[in-house]
C-alpha cells in the first residue's frame, strides 16, 4: 500500500487525483493539502472530490501531511512545486510533479531536491502523450530535414502558461531527434513581414478558449504530403492515472530526477 499526500486538493486536478487515487488498489490517500487560508480547509477531501466522505480533512499543514506519506503529488503552480521539492527532500518523501510553466529557478530547486529523494517530474503525465513523444522522435529521425515541423496546442481559457508544457516537451523531443537547438530554432507564433520559413524552424502555436482539456498536434510538412500526429485529452483523469503509475513506480527508487519515459520503461 503506497501512502500518498495530494497538494492543491480542492483544485480541479487535485479533486481528480484524490478520486482516482482513492479508487486504485494499492494506493491510500493519507493527506489532502491546500494553501493557508483556503476556503476549503477543514472540509472532507472525498466530498470535495465527489466520491463521498473519506474521513480525510483538507489541511494546510504540509509537514504533518508528509510525515504520514511516502509520495507527495503536486499538480499546482510553479512556485509551489519548487517549494514541494524542498519539503519532500526535508521529509525524505518521494515526489511526483505534474506542474507546468516551471522557470529555470524552479527546475534548479527540483534538481537539488532530487539529490536527496526520487522525483518524477513531467509536463504531462498522460501515458498517451508520452507514447506520442516517443513516436515524434522516431518520425523526426526517419523523415529527416526535408519535412518542416510545426506544433499546435489547444487548451481551456483558464490556462496561465503558453505554450503548454506538453508542447515544449514535444518540441524538445523533436529538436533532440533532428539535431536542432530549440532555444535558437523555436518560433512561437508569427506576425508581420517575417519572410520565408527558415529550414530549421520548429513552430509552436498556442490556442486558448472554452473548456478544452488539451489537444496537441505535431505536423511534418513535406513536398506533396504531410503527416499529423495528434493526442486529445477529453478528461483530466488521464493525467491522474499517469500520476498513479508514477507514484507506484517512484516510491522505492533511489534519489534522482526521473520522468514518465522512465516510469513507462521507454528509455
Amino acid at each position: 500500500m503506497v501512502r500518498v499526500a495530494v497538494a492543491g486538493a480542492s483544485g480541479r486536478m487535485g479533486r481528480t487525483l484524490i478520486r482516482v487515487f482513492a479508487e486504485t488498489a494499492g494506493v491510500k490517500v493519507t493527506a489532502a493539502v491546500e494553501r493557508h487560508g483556503h476556503a476549503d480547509l477543514g472540509r472532507d477531501a472525498g466530498e470535495l472530490a465527489g466520491i463521498g466522505a473519506l474521513g480525510l480533512l483538507v489541511t494546510h499543514d504540509a509537514g504533518t501531511a508528509l510525515a504520514a506519506a511516502e509520495v507527495w503529488v503536486d499538480f499546482t503552480a510553479p512556485e509551489a512545486a519548487a517549494h514541494a521539492a524542498e519539503q519532500a527532500a526535508a521529509h525524505k518523501v518521494a515526489l511526483v510533479i505534474g506542474t507546468t510553466g516551471l522557470s529555470d529557478a524552479h527546475r534548479a530547486a527540483i534538481e537539488r531536491a532530487s539529490k536527496q529523494v526520487p522525483i518524477v517530474a513531467s509536463s504531462n503525465m498522460s501515458v498517451g502523450v508520452n507514447v506520442l513523444t516517443k513516436l515524434l522522435s522516431e518520425a523526426a529521425r526517419v523523415l529527416g530535414p526535408g519535412y518542416d515541423v510545426e506544433i499546435v496546442e489547444w487548451h481551456h481559457r483558464q490556462k496561465k502558461d503558453a505554450p503548454s508544457g506538453t508542447a515544449i516537451m514535444m518540441a524538445q523531443a523533436l529538436a533532440a531527434a533532428s539535431g536542432h537547438n530549440l532555444k535558437r530554432d523555436a518560433v512561437y507564433g508569427r506576425q508581420g513581414q517575417i519572410g520565408a520559413r527558415g529550414e530549421r524552424e520548429i513552430g509552436v502555436l498556442a490556442v486558448r478558449g472554452g473548456d478544452v482539456v488539451g489537444d496537441h498536434t505535431a505536423y511534418f510538412l513535406g513536398v506533396g504530403e504531410r503527416i499529423e500526429l495528434t493526442h486529445r485529452a477529453t478528461s483530466r483523469e488521464t493525467f491522474a492515472r499517469g500520476a498513479v503509475r508514477a507514484a507506484l513506480w517512484v516510491k522505492d527508487r533511489p534519489p534522482g530526477l526521473y520522468d514518465m519515459q522512465d516510469v513507462l520503461g521507454m528509455r
